[in-house]
């Protein structure tokens, strides 16, 4: 690996559907970067599947193996430092990042949320429950958004949004494809934008 690629870390808890479009969005648009590290806190999910295959080093971290949040923080940076980890990306990654992690790389870590924040986030608001309260406010449209993590839930800086329509008779399922379809292409080309300095 050539040295001035940048050293990513992608957090997952499910299907890992934004791991692989940002892993083949890396290789097919040449990017500089390459991902070194999957970590999950789950053990049996579609993402360590795909980081398995592809030769990827994968790491369950969970709360749960620890006493003390404390030293959860600490096993993530120990696990960020020891692969030398420049960018961390979180994809379907169901668990609040430690104050301490988040102090220690400073926007340097990326989330996607499935809805045009401000709107619909926060605490509790993820995968379907956002499509659920997206149709019920009767929004006519919706999209995704990339942004920094920071201590509050969806409350950092936006890097890029995109959005897509809510058509009338949709149901949560039919707008959550719609809306991951738009996070797919938007995810990979917000990385780009941070690789290449223009964030």
């Amino acid at each position: 690996m050539s040295d001035n690629k940048k050293r990513l870390a992608v957090f997952c808890s499910g299907t890992g559907s934004n791991f692989r479009a940002l892993f083949h969005a890396i290789i097919e648009r040449e990017l500089p970067a390459e991902i070194v590290l999957c970590l999950s806190n789950r053990s049996q999910c579609g993402a360590v599947d795909f980081a398995r295959e592809y030769g990827i080093e994968t790491m369950l971290l969970s709360e749960k193996q620890f006493k003390t949040q404390g030293d959860f923080a600490r096993a993530m940076l120990r696990a960020l430092r020891e692969h030398r980890i420049d960018l961390i990306l979180l994809a379907g990654y169901l668990r609040k990042i430690p104050d301490e992690v988040i102090a220690a790389y400073p926007d340097k870590i990326v989330n996607i949320h499935p809805s045009l924040l401000p709107q619909f986030g926060g605490h509790g608001m993820y995968g379907m429950r956002v499509h659920e309260a997206v149709i019920a406010s009767g929004e006519n449209r919706s999209g995704a958004t990339v942004h920094f993590v920071n201590e509050e839930y969806d409350k950092g800086r936006i890097i890029m949004q995109n959005h897509v329509p809510v058509l009338a008779g949709d149901t949560p399922e039919t707008l959550a494809e719609r809306v991951l379809r738009c996070e797919h292409r938007l995810y990979s080309d917000a990385l780009e934008k941070l690789l290449t300095g223009e964030s």
